[in-house]
């Protein structure tokens, strides 16, 4: 069978990789089609995956509608002489696609406060697939839920091992204690009038008593953050995760990386996700703070009782495996749930 594969952000790579690759293994032909959005490029690059580009993301209103409306014409060319049996991704040109071409389109999508570009793709999508603690109501006959996290897509312990040479590659013993902080752009339209850190200096100036402070950041750092910026190649920032103390970050997604890697995890944003409260509340490796007052001063309190806490990550890693032991392998899933439909 065809397969026609969306990306438009970093994650999606990771999210489709193995899936990719099982489907290669089994015979299938896929074709993947791109945004030039960070460094997702990048990563089909270093996992070896050819791909064709739709265009470079945009922050700006009016560039986002260009966005929308040239990925729809790149998009119909390269179906119509791909001919695939089906589109998948989180992409809405690719939903609007499907129904030109006459092929179905599923959707795997977990976050609820993506309001406009799931209000451009549900209603043109034959399935949408998400975790089962997705919390916006969607029509049940399109609905397909599963009993984990995208992450667990390529952090399942079936698909990943952590190199701790990467330790040796930042000049840290394995007793040496560093924290990871993330900053997002602010440049996605469901994050509009939403925030996080408000102090950022402060935050990190008291975050190296204890330890060493490494920034991930989608914007430009300010030069006062600049020694503190992470380096690595992009491709081994699960690692890094690993291997942390600690993350304290307005990024969800690597919030949950980090939870499912036993790191604890604290997600300050204005905006709320069913599958970290999900972790949360069952868990007990992220902490959600989104109250737009006293959000950043609640996380820091967390963040220095976390790290003033005697065997933390031990702590963390139990609970892990109790996630792991109540969660499922979703790279797996998402393969045996595409060979099954194609089946049909």
């Amino acid at each position: 069978m065809k397969i026609l594969i969306g990306m438009g952000h970093p994650k999606d790579v990771h999210l489709w990789k193995n899936v990719i690759r099982s489907l290669l293994n089994d015979g299938h032909e896929v074709k993947i089609v791109a945004w030039d959005k960070d460094v997702t490029l990048y990563l089909l690059d270093t996992y070896g995956f050819p791909y064709e580009v739709l265009g470079k993301s945009h922050g700006h209103l009016i560039g986002k509608v260009w966005r929308l409306l040239k990925s729809e014409l790149i998009s119909f060319k390269i179906a119509k002489r791909f001919v695939p049996d089906i589109l998948m991704g989180r992409e809405s040109c690719l939903a609007h696609i499907s129904k030109l071409i006459g092929k179905p389109y599923v959707v795997f999508e977990d976050t609820e406060h993506a309001t406009i570009s799931n209000w451009l793709k549900f209603p043109f999508s034959d399935v949408i697939c998400t975790p089962s603690c997705f919390t916006k109501p969607i029509a049940p006959e399109k609905h397909i839920t599963f009993d984990g996290y995208q992450e667990l897509a390529y952090l399942h312990p079936n698909h990943f091992r952590p190199d701790p040479s990467i330790l040796e590659d930042l000049g840290l013993g394995r007793d040496d204690k560093y924290i990871i902080v993330r900053f997002v752009s602010w440049g996605a339209s469901h994050d509009v009038g939403q925030h996080g850190f408000a102090h950022k200096e402060e935050v990190i100036r008291s975050l190296e008593k204890y330890g060493r402070v490494l920034i991930s950041s989608e914007q430009k750092l300010d030069k006062t953050f600049e020694k503190y910026q992470i380096t690595l190649p992009p491709e081994r920032m699960h690692d890094l995760l690993y291997y942390a103390n600690l993350y304290i970050g307005e990024g969800a997604t690597m919030a949950c990386e980090s939870a499912v890697l036993g790191t604890p995890a604290i997600y300050i944003n204005t905006q709320r996700l069913g599958y970290l409260d999900d972790i949360e509340k069952r868990y007990e490796l992220v902490y959600n703070f989104s109250d737009p007052k006293n959000g950043e001063e609640q996380a820091f309190g967390k963040a220095i009782k976390l790290l003033e806490r005697e065997n933390l990550k031990e702590e963390w890693q139990t609970n892990r495996e109790k996630l792991l032991n109540e969660k499922i392998d979703v790279a797996t899933w998402m393969t045996h749930f595409i060979e099954s439909y194609l089946g049909k």
